[in-house]
C-alpha cells in the first residue's frame, strides 16, 4: 500500500517483530505495565522497532513506467524481499520518469526535506546517456547528489546503480559513459550495482514495446540485481 505525494511513491511499509534474545529484553506485556504505571521508556527502548528507510531515487526504471501496478517495480519487489528476510526497513520509491542527473541534482533537496533516509539507492544516468550528455557532466551531477545526501545524513549508506548505453550512441561515447559509475563508486566510497539491467537489456521478451523499460518479469530480474548488493549493505548496517 503506498501514499502518493506528487512524484514521491511510498512502497508498502511492513512491520517487523523483534525477538527477545536476552533476559534483559522487556516483553511487550512488561512495557505495557510500565506505561500503565506512568514509567517512561528509555531512549533505547523507544528506538527499538523503529523502521529504517531505503530511498530509491531514480527515473522511469525505478518508477515502474508502463507497469499496471507500481508494486511490480523493483523497489516494490525489494520490499517483499525485505519483509521475507525479516529486516525492519521500508522502501520509498522516488522514481520520476524522464529524470536526468541534472534534474535529480535539483530535486534531491526537495525529497530529503520530506523523507529521512538510512540507505540511499541512486539510479540515474540512463536518460543522460540517451540524450548524449557529456559523461563528465553526468559524473559531476552524481557526485553532487551523493554530497547532498550525506550532508542531510552523514550516517547514510549509499548504493549506486551502474548503467550502459546502446551501441548506437557510438563506441567512444559508450565506453566513456560506462566508466562513470565505477569511478564515482570508488571516489565516493559507495556500493555499486555493476549494471542495473544485467540480463534484461536487449532481451525483447523482458522489455516493453519501447525496448527500454522492463516488463514485470524484467523488473523481477532487476530486483535480483539490486538485492545482490543491497542485502550486503543492509547486513553491514545491522551489525
Amino acid at each position: 500500500m503506498r501514499i502518493h505525494m506528487n512524484i514521491l511513491l511510498l512502497s508498502i511499509c511492513a512491520g517487523w517483530l523483534f525477538s527477545c534474545g536476552s533476559n534483559s529484553t522487556q516483553t511487550a506485556d512488561e512495557k505495557e505495565e510500565r506505561n500503565a504505571a506512568g514509567v517512561e521508556n528509555t531512549e533505547e527502548e523507544n528506538k527499538e522497532g523503529e523502521e529504517k528507510v531505503i530511498l530509491f531515487f531514480g527515473n522511469s526504471l525505478t518508477a515502474g513506467y508502463g507497469l499496471d501496478d507500481p508494486s511490480k517495480s523493483f523497489p516494490g519487489l525489494i520490499q517483499q524481499k525485505i519483509d521475507s528476510a525479516g529486516y525492519n526497513y521500508k522502501t520509498v520509491n522516488a522514481g520520476l520518469s524522464g529524470e536526468t542527473t541534472a534534474g535529480g541534482k535539483n530535486r534531491i533537496g526537495w525529497v530529503l526535506e520530506r523523507q529521512p533516509v538510512d540507505i540511499f539507492v541512486l539510479e540515474l544516468g540512463a536518460n543522460d546517456g540517451l540524450r548524449g550528455v557529456d559523461p563528465a557532466e553526468t559524473k559531476r551531477n552524481l557526485k553532487e547528489i551523493i554530497r547532498k545526501v550525506r550532508e542531510a545524513n552523514p550516517e547514510v549508506e549509499i548504493v549506486l546503480a551502474g548503467m550502459m548505453v546502446p551501441p548506437s550512441m557510438g563506441s567512444a561515447y559508450a565506453n566513456n559513459f560506462v566508466k562513470v559509475f565505477p569511478e564515482v563508486a570508488k571516489e565516493e566510497n559507495v556500493a555499486l550495482i555493476p549494471f542495473l539491467l544485467e540480463n534484461v537489456a536487449g532481451e525483447r521478451a523482458l522489455n516493453q514495446n519501447d525496448g527500454i523499460h522492463p516488463t514485470a518479469e524484467g523488473q523481477r530480474i532487476v530486483a535480483e540485481n539490486v538485492w545482490e548488493v543491497l542485502k550486503e549493505v543492509i547486513n553491514e548496517q545491522e551489525k
